[in-house]
């Protein structure tokens, strides 16, 4: 088995864990203040039009589209989440769909075609372009994307296994407590590191490596602003606005380099553009 479909399978245990689900159904609305930027960008602009929500898992985001637009389909790839934001979501049209292949859904129609939380940084590089393309073809021309990518240049690109370790204290019974608490997290989570890390390369412009998240039981894609910049040139899509994860803050297009944990890209498809199909 060659490393990329090694990092989708990975991935695609990772998303039917019980930790998965735990984070998946944690009651939040937006994942951090550069979401509510980008979609307080898009609303205006997206408001009554068909919108599609990509990479639903347990269903956060719905409510949150829905007070966009009420003309919403949602998808997902894995069923076992996707069955949870059914049961949360009664009457939505919710479908099991791979980004990579959304042929079932027409083809210039989406006023917004969205992909949260970073989810296309879990397929390799090659499947990453064909999602993009995929978001290109189903959206109508003058149309939006909108989706997170983790930075290469962020301090999650910098975790590692130590930090699952019990953080010190002078007070015995608190630190056993930590030392207690950690000491699965920290077992299991080596583990898992171990086992992925040989999928770890830096290609430059970006990198996959494993990350902390789910006990270091995924692996992903990190991208630089310059690199994912060019991809969706390379797609066709016409970059709008780029806002940190952290403050929220929107990035001036001549900045290259950021300490934002994760970027959330505005992109639109041209008026006059290609077809796909």
């Amino acid at each position: 088995m060659n490393s990329q479909s090694e990092l989708d399978r990975i991935n695609r245990v990772a998303w039917n864990s019980s930790d998965a689900e735990r984070v998946m159904t944690f009651g939040k609305n937006f994942s951090d203040p550069g979401e509510q930027a980008a979609f307080d960008w898009l609303a205006p602009r997206c408001a009554g039009q068909p919108l599609l929500d990509i990479g639903i898992g347990a269903g956060r985001t719905i409510p949150l589209m829905t007070s966009i637009s009420d003309d919403y389909i949602g998808v997902d790839y894995t069923q076992k989440l996707l069955d949870l934001a059914k049961a949360r979501h009664p009457g939505r049209d919710l479908r099991h769909m791979d980004a990579r292949d959304m042929s079932e859904l027409r083809s210039d129609h989406y006023g917004l075609a969205e992909f949260s939380w970073n989810g296309i940084d879990c397929v390799d590089y090659d499947d990453r372009v064909r999602i993009l393309e995929e978001m290109y073809r189903v959206v109508r021309p003058g149309g939006y994307v909108l989706f997170s990518s983790h930075n290469r240049g962020g301090p999650g690109y910098r975790e590692n296994i130590w930090q699952l370790l019990p953080q010190f204290s002078f007070n015995p019974l608190r630190l056993g407590w930590r030392t207690l608490r950690s000491a699965r997290r920290f077992q299991l989570g080596t583990l898992n590191y171990l086992r992925n890390v040989k999928l770890n390369h830096d290609y430059g412009g970006y990198a996959v490596k494993t990350a902390a998240a789910h006990n270091f039981g995924i692996v992903i894609v990190y991208t630089t602003l310059r690199e994912q910049r060019r991809q969706l040139a390379q797609v066709g899509l016409q970059i709008d606005a780029v806002f940190g994860s952290s403050g929220g803050e929107r990035i001036p297009d001549d900045v290259e380099e950021s300490d934002a944990w994760w970027f959330h890209f505005i992109a639109h498809k041209p008026l006059a553009a290609r077809r796909f199909d």
